[in-house]
């Protein structure tokens, strides 16, 4: 297992990124009032970020001004590894990242990106919305991590230069742009596809030069990303529908009065249903303009794609808890 350790130039590229922001002292909040700092790598107006920002608003009246919610979009402070790492280490106070980056540091996190394990949005909804997500929410703070809120994801598919790949064989030895996480360098393996891993922002070029001959995502972020420019095939896999985490800094979590920790994690959890809602709607509008855009989308056999899974199951599903994590998933 990877251990991730924070850089020295991962932390100070974030400082020098935001050389004006209040630093996060003890007792400030109480005393004059705290700008925190969240990060996200998606454009402005995406789902993700509005549900920041509308947790913002209830949490700056909630203390009546004394906390505010500062939303650092579009890669600002960096790609998902960077700001996860930041924030684990208090160098700023909230990211939202995919399950992936993760995976290598809080293993209760692989079960979320397991391919085909959600059965539908409503079944993610119901898993992580409940006991079971609380348990891998606090598995995350071991590792400076509040776990507050899970925002939606969709389900990610793939998306191609070459041709569509409605069967798996049509996947064989594309170079496929997969998150920096082992357990998806080894999906991509079981599909026969040759798995690149790349930060995200690094994908659109990589598309255009032939870096990669694909990737897959989500139809919201296909679109916001303007992938659908340079890949015009997206097969509805619909492989993994995995949750994002919206976590807090546990050195910034643990500086706040008892009673604003509260006002936080009760914001957190009300700005999900703002944030869903959002995302159903920008699901129809990315489908609807990548159609438009001269995008094929076509639908996959799903049946062909899970039979190749279980080496998955077998390589990262090994231990006694993960096993039941994965169980009880499947039961819910």
């Amino acid at each position: 297992m990877t251990i991730v350790t924070p850089s020295r130039r991962g932390i100070l590229g974030a400082l020098a990124a935001v050389p004006l922001a209040t630093p996060f002292v003890a007792n400030r909040a109480a005393a004059q009032g705290v700008t925190l700092r969240a990060a996200d790598i998606h454009p402005d107006g995406y789902p993700t970020i509005e549900g920041v920002k509308f947790m913002g608003k209830l949490v700056e009246e909630r203390t009546s001004g004394r906390i505010r919610i500062q939303m650092f979009h579009s890669r600002q402070l960096g790609e998902e590894k960077d700001t996860l790492e930041q924030t684990r280490f208090g160098v700023i106070d909230f990211t939202r990242v995919n399950t992936a980056p993760l995976n290598n540091l809080v293993p209760a996190t692989i079960a979320m990106g397991l391919p085909f394990l959600f059965r539908d949005t409503p079944h993610m909804h119901k898993v992580m919305d409940g006991p079971i997500g609380e348990e891998i929410g606090r598995d995350t703070t071991s590792y400076g991590l509040i776990t507050l809120a899970y925002y939606d994801s969709g389900a990610r598919s793939f998306y191609t230069k070459p041709h569509a790949v409605q069967e798996p064989a049509q996947l064989k030895g594309l170079k496929i742009r997969v998150q920096q996480s082992d357990m998806w360098v080894a999906l991509m393996r079981a599909f026969g596809a040759n798995a690149t891993p790349l930060p995200f922002g690094e994908v659109y070029s990589a598309l255009q030069t032939g870096v990669v001959d694909g990737a897959e995502n989500n139809e919201p972020t296909y679109f916001t990303s303007r992938h659908f420019e340079v890949a015009k095939f997206y097969t509805r896999t619909e492989h993994s529908n995995s949750p994002e985490i919206l976590a807090m800094s546990k050195r910034s979590f643990d500086k706040l009065a008892k009673a604003d920790q509260e006002i936080m994690r009760q914001a957190a959890k009300e700005s999900v249903p703002h944030m869903r809602r959002l995302w159903a709607a920008m699901e129809d509008e990315a489908r609807a303009k990548v159609v438009a855009g001269g995008t094929q989308m076509v639908q996959a056999d799903k049946a062909a794609y899970a039979k190749l899974t279980q080496p998955v199951y077998d390589q990262f599903v090994k231990d006694a808890k993960l096993k039941s994590l994965v169980e009880r998933i499947r039961a819910a």
